[in-house]
């Protein structure tokens, strides 16, 4: 029985030093990196419409007009039906008892509008009463091609990876050997922020009519990669 305990602790012993065994080989540790700066294809804005009255608390112009004026000028600039969206509905209640109660309360509507450009919102908004267009701005953007973007830049922080490794092993007098480890600790959360200029808010711009275009500078972002990755050493 004495003799079957120390065989087994034996093994026990010898299994646990081949699970720590160090691992010898020669290695080499290396960051790879790949940036690209890209304008942004896909553009969403936020057009807010609010009922405003023509004369002193007389003749109110309802949010339904305005709506219908900004739809008009949307289809005429050739959008999508489906890149027109209200952005929130909550902000607006047709069965609102205020009111009904209060002859003075205005009333007011947010909507997206998906783009491709900032240019096609000029003539939108030339199209709609000023006095109607409480605030513009920008709420989104996105890039047409930002998956394969991504995955480009992926490929491209690998190969810099690489070649770094390769130089380093030719000054040491080696040869490069297949990657060990890569470490991805990037994420596709969420976009680089762009640059721009705030939409004025044309209902507080006392010449908003004469306006040619609108005060915005929407500038490139800047999408990059960073790889950690491990190669052996022969």
């Amino acid at each position: 029985m004495k003799k079957l305990l120390a065989a087994i602790l034996l093994g026990t012993i010898a299994l646990s030093a081949s699970a720590q065994q160090i691992d010898t080989r020669r290695k080499v540790e290396v960051y790879g990196s790949a940036e690209e700066e890209i304008t942004p294809d896909i553009i969403y804005v936020s057009i807010s419409l609010k009922e405003y009255f023509k004369d002193n608390n007389k003749n109110k112009v309802s949010i339904d007009e305005l709506e219908k004026q900004l739809a008009a000028a949307v289809k005429k600039a050739g959008i999508k039906d489906a890149d027109f969206t209200i952005e929130n509905i909550a902000s607006y209640n047709y069965i609102d008892p205020k009111k009904k109660k209060d002859p003075g309360f205005l009333a007011s509507k947010q909507y997206k509008v998906k783009v491709a450009d900032l240019n096609s919102i000029n003539g939108i908004l030339s199209s709609i009463d000023e006095r109607g267009i409480q605030s513009t701005g920008i709420s989104g953007y996105d890039h047409s091609r930002m998956k394969e973007i991504r995955n480009e830049l992926r490929i491209k922080a690998v190969n810099n990876a690489k070649d770094k490794a390769t130089v380093l092993a030719q000054a040491l007098g080696d040869t490069l050997g297949k990657a060990l480890e890569v470490n991805d600790s990037n994420t596709d959360a969420g976009n680089p922020q762009p640059i721009y200029k705030t939409m004025a808010m044309r209902g507080e711009v006392a010449d908003a009519a004469a306006e040619s275009a609108l005060d915005i500078d929407f500038k490139k972002i800047k999408v990059n990669y960073q790889f950690r990755v491990v190669f052996e050493l022969k």
